[in-house]
Order: structure tokens, then sequence, then C-alpha cells
């Protein structure tokens, strides 16, 4: 599984990284919800962890110089989206998860649409377009973390 899973991101395009990082935030809000329905402090607590992690991770490649007001509304997004994230863990709050998700998932979908946009986001050829992406040096990795997805060559 992990073998497909490396060959996966390394044939996926910028856009369709950043829409694995949503699914992933997804994916750990769901987790937190779930763990406030069951009482487990611990379980929630690591659940929002890691669901923070990616924001903050999308956040800091936000590229403010290059995107503009896309990339200003984005950073507005995260910094709202952080925020409700951690009223609903310290409320522990199944509600305020819920809206959390929601948020995420229409921010998602939209992310969604761009990938499957073949004028925006096209096939890769011979090459993934993270692989060009590196050899090029478009990706911002200044803190030098060399993580997947550690960089986008997304310009917003």
């Amino acid at each position: 599984m992990g073998s497909y899973l490396e060959h996966a991101l390394e044939s996926a395009s910028a856009v369709e990284l950043v829409v694995a990082l949503y699914d992933g935030i997804l994916r750990f809000l769901n987790a937190a919800a779930a763990a406030v329905d069951r009482g487990d402090a611990a379980g929630r607590r690591a659940a929002v962890k890691r669901a923070l992690d990616i924001i903050i991770h999308l956040q800091a490649r936000l590229r403010m110089d290059v995107g503009g007001r896309p990339a200003q509304a984005l950073s507005e997004f995260y910094a709202s989206i952080f925020a409700q994230i951690l009223q609903a863990s310290q409320s522990a709050s199944r509600q305020k998860f819920e809206h959390a998700i929601e948020c995420v998932r229409n921010v998602r979908d939209a992310w969604r649409e761009v990938a499957l946009d073949p004028k925006v986001n096209p096939a890769p050829q011979q090459e993934s377009a993270t692989v060009r992406a590196a050899k090029s040096g478009a990706f911002d990795n200044s803190d030098g973390d060399g993580g997947i997805g550690a960089g986008s060559y997304w310009n917003a």
C-alpha cells in the first residue's frame, strides 16, 4: 500500500496535492468529532493537532506576492477555520466540528473542480507536474523541512 501511495503522490499535480491535504483535514476533523462522541479527549486533541498542522502548512505556502486577492482570501479562510477548530476542540462540540467540516468541504470541493479542469490542471505527460515543478525550482521550501508537498507551484 505504501508503494501505491508514493506513486499516487509522485504523479499528482500541485492542485491534486492540495485536494489531498484538504481530504486530510476532513479526515482528522471527522476523527475529532467522533472522539467527542466517545468522550475521548486525548483522541480529540490528537486529531485536532493533525488538522491544524495541515492548515498551518497550507497557509505557510501561500505566496501573497504572486497570489494577490485569492491568496489573501485563502489566508483569511485558514485563520478563520483554525479559530473555529480551536473553539470546537475547547468546547468539545460536535456541532462546531461539523460546521468546520462543512466549511472545509466547500473549499475542498472548489479545489477539486480546479483539479478536474484540463485548462487549469492539464494531465501530466511523461513526468508528473510535481516532478516538473521540483526540477524547475518552483517549490517554495524555504523552511527546509523537505516533507511531501513541502511547497507548491500554485501561486495563490
